[in-house]
């Protein structure tokens, strides 16, 4: 087992001077230092038209324009580099799991990867402009999941990366989703008109309900239900020929949700090493890594690193009513033998 901790980044105030603010903290972290490394022989991914990302993010976000700029300042970095690192556009994404289920007022998920590739961020943001959203970063500016000031929560599962377009990846479009909707049917919308690199399942919750939208780069759809691992129900033909695990994870829920009677017994479920669904599989990246559960209502969130861990409540409400957090850092212990890459630098 090793210990690992995510920090807790609040902030308030302009995207620019986010952006700003995380680049001094980056100054000071492994983070950037050792994704460079872990990218390095990657980087033929990485060319990018500029003119489309802009394009792209004018669009449909063009605020977090300004955030990337900070963060190119902060960091001494021309636009175009900061562009490519934090723009979450074109970027190859490694195979992961990830499980979700939702029930009345509740969306509780697995978020499943390496803990090479796991910032440590949990990020609380309130702009000038824009919804205030809580959830973990990934590739900085980017969100793995999260929930805003109108209850909109949202978590994705990987399903493929085969037949890739120009688009943006899962995380910014978590983020962007977060920022820019304010209830589920706006998701929705927005899901099926953004370019989509990848084929992933994103779950949306709010006040009323949850759906699930399963999104590629050539078609989205939106259907009901209340769990979904890695395989698509609807959209079949874009789905991998290797589905053994997602299909357990999911018949695992289909089991075990028969007998929850609270929301504490859906986190359980998510988060028990025993139960089927958490997974210490690190090594293939797809170990889980947190639990997180959001409550769209009360806009409360339970958080957990590792298994068998009891939540941290965080209230959302508070922090979207400009109270701040008592809270430092998330701590938790994983089954591996590697550390998030916040931690220390990688050799």
């Amino acid at each position: 087992m090793i210990k690992v901790y995510s920090e807790i980044v609040p902030f308030r105030g302009s995207h620019y001077d986010f952006g700003v603010y995380q680049g001094k903290l980056l100054l000071h972290s492994p983070i950037l230092s050792n994704r460079k490394k872990q990218w390095k022989k990657m980087n033929r991914h990485f060319q990018i038209d500029r003119m489309e990302v802009l394009n792209a993010f004018q669009s449909f976000a063009p605020k977090l324009l300004e955030e990337i700029q900070g963060l190119a300042d902060s960091l001494k970095m021309s636009f175009t580099d900061a562009l490519r690192e934090f723009g979450g556009y074109y970027i190859e994404y490694g195979n992961s799991g990830c499980s979700i289920y939702t029930d009345n007022g509740f969306m509780v998920r697995n978020y499943d990867n390496d803990p090479l590739s796991y910032e440590g961020r949990f990020v609380l943001f309130q702009p000038n402009n824009g919804f205030a959203a809580i959830g973990p970063s990934m590739q900085i500016t980017g969100r793995t999941d999260g929930i805003n000031e109108h209850g909109l929560a949202i978590g994705y599962n990987f399903v493929h990366r085969k037949k890739t377009r120009n688009g943006f990846i899962c995380n910014m479009i978590a983020r962007i989703v977060l920022e820019t909707c304010q209830n589920k049917e706006e998701a929705i919308d927005l899901l099926k008109e953004i370019p989509h690199r990848h084929s992933f399942i994103y779950v949306l919750s709010d006040p009323d309900g949850s759906v699930i939208v399963e999104a590629s780069p050539r078609k989205v759809v939106a259907r009901t239900g209340n769990w979904c691992t890695n395989h698509f129900d609807i959209l079949t033909e874009e789905n991998r020929y290797r589905m053994q695990d997602s299909r357990q994870r999911w018949s695992a829920i289909a089991h075990r949700q028969r007998t929850l009677a609270n929301p504490y017994d859906a986190f359980r479920m998510m988060n028990d090493p025993a139960s089927g669904v958490f997974s210490e599989k690190y090594g293939a990246w797809a170990g889980t890594i947190h639990t997180a559960q959001y409550f769209p209502r009360e806009k409360k969130i339970w958080f957990a690193i590792g298994g068998n861990r009891k939540p941290l409540i965080i209230d959302g409400k508070h922090w979207f009513e400009g109270k701040d957090i008592p809270v430092k850092r998330i701590k938790g212990e994983l089954n591996s033998r590697f550390p998030f890459v916040n931690m220390a630098p990688l050799a």
